[in-house]
């Protein structure tokens, strides 16, 4: 699979309001769900709903009564794959803190559409035909909110036909240089 597809991939499998918060606080909370739920300030129903997804997706593992410190308290622990993305996860948190626009991975598909754009994809059916699942309508919420977030540029082209194409801020890009090159040191 070609690197910059890997990179998409990794952060689209981040995306997501708890994915990079449960990751990040699992192995503090010794996996145990109550204290989980009391460090992440997040409803039990989410949280079972989180967990079940990413044990879906190979990033966490449920344990069984006679894997865990208390046989009737769930407990979870995280994969290979989990513990790989709980990596990826650190460099997309330090990357937010340098950006100064807020946790973006919350919302799906924006760190995929900002590495598109890291990686010369600057039209839209390119940007959609690299991120393959990703409907026109969110692909243009994404790009507009990015835009009205100052991470992007929005920039109109008249020849041939009028069109947009997108583009880094230049403030932008060297935070995603650094979050491009530590992610591909993961691979």
């Amino acid at each position: 699979m070609d690197q910059v597809v890997q990179i998409i991939h990794i952060t689209k499998e981040l995306s997501g309001r708890w994915t990079i918060p449960i990751l990040l606080s699992l192995e503090k909370s010794g996996g145990r769900f109550t204290p989980l739920k009391n460090e992440l300030q997040i409803a039990p129903s989410r949280l079972s709903d989180n967990l079940k997804t990413m044990s879906n997706a190979g990033l966490v593992q449920h344990l069984s009564p006679f894997e865990r410190n208390h046989p009737l308290l769930p407990e979870y622990q995280l994969t290979e794959k989990g513990r790989f993305m709980k990596e990826a996860a650190l460099v997309l948190s330090s990357s937010e803190q340098q950006l100064n626009r807020g946790f973006l991975a919350a919302k799906a598909w924006n760190w995929p559409v900002l590495m598109a754009l890291y990686h010369h994809y600057h039209e839209f059916n390119a940007i959609r035909q690299l991120l393959q699942t990703a409907t026109p309508r969110i692909l243009s919420t994404r790009l507009g909110q990015l835009h009205e977030g100052n991470l992007v540029q929005k920039i109109l082209v008249t020849e041939p036909t009028p069109k947009y194409t997108y583009a880094l801020n230049p403030d932008t890009e060297p935070i995603l240089k650094v979050t491009n090159h530590d992610l591909f040191s993961l691979l």
